[in-house]
């Protein structure tokens, strides 16, 4: 075999070429880890999440509602019994998508499992259920803020692949999606005018009304509504006290005071802003005990 003796500059080129190769080439497929939990759909695949974040559905006050609906499918779900995909809907840091992740905490020993996608990944769906078709265990699959923007088409896919996973007969994939459109999609003042208002320059259509029947129609896919709503004064600071006691630690009324303050610099009065309150509060406390 003859050995070419090439100049030092070009083997230093052909190395920076090679590495910057590797640099845009797509990563080689590993097999998804089913000894996981949690997935990730990434890069046409699904990559093992081996430490999902930990949260409690006895930690999510003032949902107790959404929490019976939403654990009621769940478990019909898991036991294979008729189960429907669920859209939750409403106000920022209301608790829609911690309980989702909760669920996956109660009933991982159960077999439940999540996947979690991205909205712009949706019409991968079918290549997801196909990689899991032959699992044992239940899969939710689930996508955090799901909204489109008035000019996005993409919504008229999701609307297939949402129909086209009800009608696949799989009995171990199911979609929860979260989202603070109750409709998705953004929904304008001219579309509540009278239809008989033909000089309203908006109208660009013929039959405007069925315009609007095509932005509701795609949340209709989903079988179950649950709608969050903004929480009172009361509730905040109940959370914020469950918490506290939690970590052992005493709810004063200087916990109330800086727990109402903190509320105020973020003008919202949330579980999310609770629960935000509460980490820096123990935090905060277990560092003086440490100093």
């Amino acid at each position: 075999m003859a050995i070419l003796d090439l100049p030092e500059s070009i083997l230093q080129s052909l190395s920076s070429v090679l590495t910057q190769l590797q640099q845009v080439l797509p990563t080689p497929r590993q097999p998804t880890d089913f000894s996981a939990i949690a997935f990730r759909w990434e890069s046409q695949q699904l990559v093992a999440i081996q430490q999902p974040k930990k949260m409690y559905l006895q930690d999510l006050k003032g949902i107790e509602r959404q929490k019976d609906k939403i654990i009621q499918n769940t478990l019909q779900f898991l036991n294979g019994f008729p189960a429907n995909d669920i859209l939750l809907t409403g106000s920022r840091g209301t608790g829609k998508s911690s309980i989702v992740r909760a669920l996956l905490t109660e009933y991982a020993a159960q077999g439940l499992r999540l996947i979690e996608i991205e909205r712009d990944d949706l019409s991968d769906l079918p290549k997801i259920q196909k990689l899991i078709a032959e699992r044992p265990e239940k899969f939710i699959v689930y996508c955090d803020d799901l909204a489109f923007n008035a000019e996005d088409e993409n919504y008229r896919s999701l609307k297939s692949v949402l129909d086209g996973s009800l009608q696949s007969g799989s009995s171990n994939f199911i979609i929860y999606a979260t989202s603070n459109r109750r409709h998705l999609l953004p929904e304008f003042m001219h579309e509540n005018i009278p239809v008989r208002k033909v000089d309203v320059p908006q109208y660009t259509e013929l039959h405007p009304q069925e315009a609007i029947e095509e932005k509701i129609s795609l949340s209709d896919r989903f079988g179950l509504w649950l709608s969050f709503y903004p929480m009172d004064q009361q509730l905040y600071l109940e959370i914020v006290q469950h918490y506290i006691h939690k970590a052992n630690l005493d709810y004063t009324d200087t916990v109330r005071a800086e727990a109402l303050r903190w509320c105020q610099a973020r003008g919202q009065r949330s579980g999310r802003a609770a629960y935000q309150f509460s980490k820096h509060w123990i935090g905060s406390q277990q560092l003086k005990m440490t100093s």
